[in-house]
């Protein structure tokens, strides 16, 4: 007996199927569309800032309930709607964002190019959509797959059947919050967003960093406890203790101070360390889903073949997907303007390289984004459902992808040209073709807990679909000027748009810096391979560790770890201030709510569902903050356009953001902690 069951044996929806609710209407349009540019906003600043966007669909879902609560007649399929196009805006902003830039750091890319970013984002948008048609009927009759953010978003639609009240309190003033506070660090420059403090001896370099962002400590209470002590572990191994080793291993280079001599060693090695944690955890994550691979792929082939050879219609409202000869001959034609983008937009010119080469490569590059990417797809769509969209290892899969490619790219020239002369050309065509696959790939993860929701309430699919296929045209041509904007004014991955623009406030864009590495190392050669191995032996010791924590109820992902090694303190820290947080709240609440008191669990939810909101409202608060003081910063040409503590006084800074940084974590506590009513 097989583990699905049939679609009509699925949990009736709260809209039945037999009744037709407006769906797509003016105002739904018009409430996507600008929720649609904010949240893409507000997700690419923190994606470049530390690698990482907090899922838009639960903020979305409430701010499109409140709106729509002051309309007449408005029902939670409109809601929903809303909340599927909405979510758009932060999925392909992750997947272009976390890539793109290290076009920019090969200095291949001069800054964002408007149409090429357009249209890169477009077809990958729009093959990740297409990709989750087939997906859907099987993967959201799994009974294993629990889709939280999906169940947590419906949940919050069906409170505005009824008209109850949500905390919607506690995302507004965490949106005020944490946009005060950036505004204080960022452009008014009264609070420090880091505190470095390293000291020098004759040998070496010890000490220590703090992070303060409001919007990656948030971040750090949406992700838990789990992955703030992998990255303690991954700071531990890189910081704490590798800054002090490598230094007397390699000799104190030359610099001005003791810090930027941890930074210098983090740059030359420590990150090579993290770049081999995380290639051999994106490999273990394929390894451990071979599979759910098959599973998925073969029951979606099926699923297409049986649709074309029966040419079945499925009548129920709440099963009609776009039909699947539509989605197969838009997918060959998305194929054909890959392969066009690639030769003629992302491909580099190289008069050594012969143009039938050059299109070989090409063709074989298109077909590698289509055959590749819905593998990707599949497996992001898989785990969407297992563990959440917020946790899924995005990372470790695209890392994998590019690594293929650029192994494969290799064979090619070591038949024909050769690689030497070519390394450039050979990074800039596979990274440009891996964008293409993490839009498709970041709009799969999210796409299919936007579909789970539409199940839950009883939407029509093709219409959520057209939903996301508008979502992904608005997100498009909005994504190139914001991107360009950051890079003007705070510069990426260590590349600045002007000479002596301050470095503390560097986009790190540690994803594109990861992906360039990779990159760039494979073609060229110039990768710390001793590091790089060192870095896989800790993966090992920790997917070992992992596995043996698994039967205690607890995990240490290998791939955060690696990011903790990776990413900067003032990156890293934060977030693990945001987890232990959460730790600390979820203790004191199981605490408050003892085993013998009735109603413990629903008590409990209430609690953590309004910490959630006030996270998410933090970190969209902030985010939106940094994006607006980009205006100001790129038209001064100057990120202290704004600044207005004295120099005679700039010691306090940081002292006076470490209090801040202690009082929001106590109101969080406080706001969190609060009783129910």
């Amino acid at each position: 007996m097989s583990k699905f069951k049939s679609i009509d044996s699925i949990t009736a929806p709260t809209i039945p199927a037999s009744k037709n609710l407006p769906e797509i209407t003016w105002r739904v349009l018009i409430i996507g569309t600008f929720l649609t540019i904010i949240l893409a906003a507000a997700n690419a600043y923190l994606g470049l800032k530390v690698g990482q966007t907090i899922s838009a669909s639960i903020p979305a879902a409430i701010i499109s309930m409140s709106i729509l609560r002051f309309c007449r007649n408005s029902n939670v399929l409109e809601n929903t709607m809303v909340q599927t196009m909405a979510s758009v805006g932060e999925a392909l902003t992750a997947g272009v964002a976390f890539i793109l830039p290290a076009l920019i750091i090969l200095h291949a890319w001069n800054g964002f190019y408007y149409w090429q970013t357009v249209i890169i984002a477009l077809l990958g948008g729009m093959l990740g959509v297409l990709f989750t048609i087939p997906l859907r009927k099987v993967l959201l009759i799994d009974k294993t797959l629990r889709y939280p953010e999906g169940l947590a978003i419906s949940n919050i639609l069906k409170a505005s059947i009824n008209k109850e009240e949500t905390d919607i309190k506690a995302l507004t003033f965490g949106g005020i919050v944490g946009g005060v506070i950036s505004l204080a660090q960022t452009g008014l420059q009264v609070l420090a967003d880091s505190f470095q403090f390293w000291v020098q001896t004759s040998q070496t370099v010890f000490g220590f960093g703090l992070g303060l962002s409001p919007a990656l400590i948030a971040a750090g209470y949406i992700v838990g406890i789990n992955v703030a002590i992998s990255l303690i572990v991954g700071i531990l191994i890189g910081w704490i203790a590798g800054v002090p080793i490598l230094t007397w291993v390699y000799g104190i280079p030359h610099a001005s101070n003791a810090n930027e001599i941890a930074s210098l060693m983090w740059h030359d090695h420590i990150r090579y360390l993290g770049v081999g944690t995380m290639l051999v955890g994106g490999l273990w994550t394929l390894v451990t889903l071979v599979k759910p691979i098959v599973y998925s792929l073969s029951t979606s082939f099926n699923s297409m073949r049986q649709a074309k050879l029966t040419g079945e219609i499925i009548q129920i409202r709440t099963e009609r997907d776009i039909p699947i000869n539509y989605v197969f001959w838009s997918i060959i034609s998305l194929l054909i303007a890959i392969f066009l983008l690639i030769l003629t937009y992302i491909m580099p010119e190289a008069n050594q390289l012969s143009h039938t080469f050059k299109t070989l490569i090409a063709a074989f590059c298109a077909l590698y984004v289509l055959v590749g990417g819905f593998t990707f797809c599949s497996i992001s769509a898989y785990f969407a459902g297992l563990i959440g969209s917020t946790n899924n290892p995005v990372s470790g899969l695209l890392v994998s992808s590019l690594l293929i490619l650029c192994l494969i790219l290799l064979c090619f020239f070591g038949f024909s040209h050769g690689i030497k002369g070519n390394e450039v050309f050979a990074a800039v065509v596979a990274i440009g073709s891996t964008v293409i696959i993490a839009a498709a790939l970041a709009i799969s993860n999210d796409t299919m807990q936007d579909l789970k929701v539409g199940q839950l309430l009883g939407a029509t699919p093709w219409k959520q679909q057209v939903m996301l296929i508008a979502g992904v045209v608005v997100s498009a041509f909005v994504i190139p000027p914001i991107l360009d904007l950051l890079y003007n004014a705070y510069g990426i991955g260590g590349v600045f748009p002007r000479a002596d623009m301050p470095k503390g406030q560097m986009l790190a864009a540690p994803q594109a810096g990861l992906m360039a590495t990779v990159a760039e190392g494979v073609f060229a050669d110039t990768l710390e391979w001793s590091m790089i191995i060192v870095g896989a032996v800790i993966a090992v010791i920790c997917i070992i560790i992992d596995e043996i924590l698994k039967n205690y109820d607890t995990r240490l992902p290998v791939l955060a770890v690696g990011v903790g090694i990776y990413l900067p303190l003032d990156a890293s820290v934060p977030v693990v201030i945001g987890g232990l947080l959460a730790h600390f709240i979820q203790s004191r609440l199981n605490k408050r709510y003892g085993t013998q008191k009735r109603g413990k669990d629903a008590s409990i939810a209430t609690h953590k569902h309004r910490g959630l909101l006030l996270a998410c409202g933090i970190v969209a608060g902030a985010s939106i903050m940094g994006v607006v003081l980009a205006i100001p910063f790129a038209l001064y040409q100057s990120s202290d356009a704004l600044r207005i503590m004295p120099d005679q006084y700039q010691y306090l800074s940081g002292p006076l953001g470490i209090i801040v940084t202690v009082i929001l974590c106590a109101w969080m506590y406080k706001v969190v902690m609060k009783k129910n009513a």
